[in-house]
C-alpha cells in the first residue's frame, strides 16, 4: 500500500480524496498499486466527512509516517504551502500540487530540492484546471522542438466574464456579479480580473519552455477591468474576439518575453471560439508546429483529476521527473514593447483622414458617433506606437488599444 496525504481539504483537496477513494479499484487495475488516503490535513473540523476520521491538525503526523510517500499540496498561497512542501521534501516524500503561485514564486527552489532528495515534485493541476498541458510541454513537446510560442486563455473566471459581455450584451460590472453568483469568481476577484491568475501559469509555462523562470513582477500584466461593451462591439466587426491572453515568446535575441493582456483574437485563431470558463493553450514549435490543448479550466474535479493523475503515477513508478529551471538572468529577459505586432487603436475623432495622418492607411476602419477604430496595416512595436499616440495627442485622445493576435 502507497499512502497518501492531502494538505487542504477545501475543493480541491476534497476532490482528490474523493477521486483516489472512488477510482481505488480502477486504479489498482490500471498500476497494479494500492493506493489509498492516509492523512487529510486542515485546520478545520469536518465531522460530517466520510474522511472524517483521517483528519490531522499537525504536519509532523505525515512528515513522520512512513507508510505516507506523496503528498498533495492544495493548501494555495505561499507562505503554509512553501513550508510544508519544503519539509515533505527534505523528509523524502514527493509532493504534487495545483498551487500556481508557490510553483511560479519558488519552483525553481523546490524542482532543484525534490532533485536533490531523489523524489518527484509535480505540477500539472498549476495549469489549464485538468487540461494536461505540462507534462506534454515539458516531456514531448520542448523535448524534440524548440518552442517558438504559446499563448493562452488561462483563466475560466476572465473568459467567463468576457463571453457573457459578448454573448448578452452585460456590463463588466453585471457580468463579474453573475461569475461570483455562480461561483466561478472569488469574493475578492482581483488576482482573476487583474491578470495575475494568468501571469502565474505563463510563468509556469514559460519556465518550462524555455528552462527559465521569469519572476512574476518581471511580467507586463493587464487584466481585463477596462474593457468594455463597446471594445466587445468592435472587435466583432473586425471579426474577432476579445480574450484575456498569457504569451511566452523569445525575441530575435533569444531573449524571453513574456506578458498578459487582452487581445483582439481573430475568428480564425482557435483561441476565438473558447468560452464561458474553458481554458485553451496554443504551443507552436519549430518542427510540430502549432499544437492546441482545450478543456475546463477550473473547478474542484478537473484539478482533482490532474493533481490525482501526479500522485498515481509517481505510485505507479511511471512519472518522469520535471527537469529543474534556473531564475532567468536579467539580460535574458526581453522586453514585449520591442515585439512588432499588429494593433487596433480606437480614437476619439470622427475624421478619418486625420487619424490616418498619425496612424497611417488602416487595414480596415471602423467609424462610431465621435469616434474612429483603425485596426493598422502592418507590425509596429509598442514604443512606434506610442511615439504615434503621443504625435497625435494635440489633436485628439486615444481611448483604447488592443493587440491582435
Amino acid at each position: 500500500m502507497i499512502g497518501i496525504a492531502v494538505l487542504g481539504f477545501g475543493v480541491v483537496g476534497s476532490g482528490v480524496a474523493r477521486l483516489i477513494s472512488e477510482n481505488a479499484e480502477h486504479i489498482r487495475e490500471k498500476t497494479g498499486k494500492e493506493i489509498r488516503i492516509k492523512r487529510i490535513l486542515d485546520l478545520r473540523e469536518f465531522p460530517d466527512s466520510p474522511f472524517a476520521s483521517l483528519l490531522c491538525h499537525d504536519i509532523e503526523e505525515i512528515l513522520t509516517d512512513p507508510e505516507i510517500a506523496i503528498v498533495c499540496e492544495v493548501i494555495g498561497g505561499c507562505r503554509a504551502a512553501y513550508d510544508f512542501t519544503r519539509r515533505a521534501l527534505l523528509a523524502g516524500k514527493s509532493v504534487v500540487t495545483s498551487n500556481k503561485e508557490l510553483v511560479a514564486t519558488h519552483g525553481t527552489e523546490l524542482l532543484c530540492l525534490a532533485e536533490e532528495m531523489g523524489v518527484h515534485y509535480l505540477f500539472e493541476g498549476s495549469v489549464g484546471g485538468g487540461i494536461p498541458v505540462l507534462h506534454p510541454l515539458s516531456s514531448d513537446l520542448a523535448l524534440a522542438n524548440d518552442i517558438l510560442r504559446i499563448d493562452g486563455i488561462l483563466n475560466g473566471t476572465t473568459n467567463y466574464i468576457l463571453t457573457r459581455m459578448k454573448e448578452d450584451g452585460m456590463s463588466f460590472a453585471d457580468a463579474l456579479r453573475g461569475a461570483q453568483e455562480r461561483g466561478y469568481a472569488e469574493a475578492d476577484p482581483s488576482a482573476d480580473i487583474e491578470g495575475k491568475d494568468v501571469c502565474r501559469k505563463i510563468c509556469i509555462l514559460g519556465a518550462l519552455a524555455f528552462g527559465a523562470a521569469v519572476p512574476c513582477d518581471r511580467i507586463p500584466t493587464v487584466g481585463i477591468t477596462e474593457v468594455t461593451l463597446s471594445d466587445i462591439e468592435n472587435a466583432e466587426r473586425l471579426g474577432c474576439s476579445v480574450k484575456l491572453i498569457g504569451s511566452a515568446e523569445k525575441d530575435p535575441q533569444g531573449r524571453m518575453v513574456l506578458c498578459v493582456r487582452p487581445c483582439f483574437v481573430r475568428h480564425e485563431n482557435p483561441l476565438a471560439g473558447i468560452t464561458d470558463v474553458f481554458n485553451g493553450v496554443l504551443i507552436r514549435g519549430n518542427f510540430v508546429g502549432d499544437v492546441m490543448f482545450y478543456g475546463r479550466g477550473a473547478g474542484s474535479d478537473p484539478t482533482a483529476s490532474a493533481v490525482a493523475a501526479d500522485a498515481i503515477r509517481i505510485a505507479a513508478g511511471i512519472a518522469e521527473p520535471v527537469h529543474p529551471w534556473r531564475d532567468a538572468p536579467q539580460e535574458k529577459i526581453g522586453d514585449p514593447q520591442s515585439i512588432p505586432s499588429l494593433f487596433c487603436v480606437t480614437v476619439s475623432t470622427e475624421n478619418a483622414a486625420l487619424a490616418e495622418r498619425f496612424f497611417g492607411r488602416p487595414d480596415r476602419l471602423l467609424p462610431s458617433a465621435g469616434k474612429v477604430t483603425l485596426l493598422l496595416r502592418e507590425k509596429i512595436d509598442r514604443a512606434e506606437l506610442n511615439r504615434r499616440i503621443a504625435a497625435a495627442s494635440s489633436a485628439f485622445s486615444v481611448s483604447s488599444v488592443y493587440e491582435v493576435l
